[in-house]
């Protein structure tokens, strides 16, 4: 065997990872394209504001999976990729790593995010039952949003944030020590990173409802904080910049509710 071949062959090896790697990073973000295109036109004319009704549950249940889809593939994409690469290595080696665990990864990555979904709004439906009116009225209605903002951004500063955060910013570190195998293993691991994803990302969606959960605006400024701060490569300063943005807006939404687009109640 020419040994200048050997060479060639790793970097045509190297290369070949290189473009299916970008080739599901590229499924992650046309998924998320399509489900802003789908999103949108779910909600249109439904933006009434801040507290907006989410609709009845299977409306919800629909657009809340879909939603998710378009504010979190960008940003769980390296999480995704790292999954999908240690697994086709598994492969490679002979170890166990069937076919098709990527996608399960994803699917349990949305169910932990769809339980959080299910737990918010029958907490939103018993806050609505218990105290009628009281989110859509004026000012009670606006000063309940800033309230929730801000303990969102407050929320951004606590070691629980932190742990979570962290988590979220290193996909291989997560998958090598929560590396089980199987189908079954691949949805359980989606669901513990979705999980921590959930937590770290909670209050940012609660915030979402405070703001207005059927407007699309404020969903992409949302999974925009979502992805600066688990992306970018300055985790304090992303931190700390998503939260004095929200100080930012509930103030906003306080002292000039009419400049917050949907905010006027």
């Amino acid at each position: 065997m020419d040994p200048k071949a050997a060479p060639d062959s790793r970097q045509h090896a190297l290369r070949a990872i290189d473009a299916r790697e970008a080739g599901l990073i590229a499924v992650l973000l046309i998924l998320a394209g399509v489900s802003w295109v789908f999103t949108a036109e779910r909600m249109s004319g439904m933006d009434m504001g801040g507290w907006t009704d989410p609709g009845p549950l299977d409306f919800f249940l629909t657009t809340w999976v879909v939603m998710l889809a378009a504010m979190m593939f960008p940003s769980v994409a390296p999480m995704v990729t790292a999954y999908a690469k240690i697994s086709r290595r598994r492969r490679e080696t002979g170890r166990y790593a069937p076919h098709g665990s990527t996608a399960l990864f994803v699917a349990g990555y949305l169910l932990s995010w769809t339980a959080f979904g299910l737990v918010a709004y029958g907490l939103y439906e018993a806050a609505a039952q218990l105290v009628p009116g009281a989110f859509a009225a004026e000012p009670g209605g606006r000063y309940a949003a800033a309230g929730v903002i801000l303990a969102a951004a407050v929320y951004q500063l606590t070691p629980a944030k932190n742990v979570c955060l962290t988590k979220c910013r290193t996909p291989l570190d997560f998958i090598l020590h929560r590396m089980r195998t199987g189908y079954g293993g691949a949805l359980r691991m989606g669901m513990e990173h979705g999980a921590w994803c959930v937590g770290c990302c909670w209050a940012l969606m609660v915030a979402l409802f405070a703001l207005g959960v059927m407007s699309v605006g404020w969903m992409a400024l949302v999974g925009a904080f979502i992805a600066v701060e688990k992306m970018l490569p300055w985790k304090r300063l992303a931190n700390r910049s998503v939260s004095a943005a929200l100080v930012l807006i509930a103030v906003g939404i306080v002292l000039v509710p009419g400049a917050a687009p949907g905010m006027t109640m």
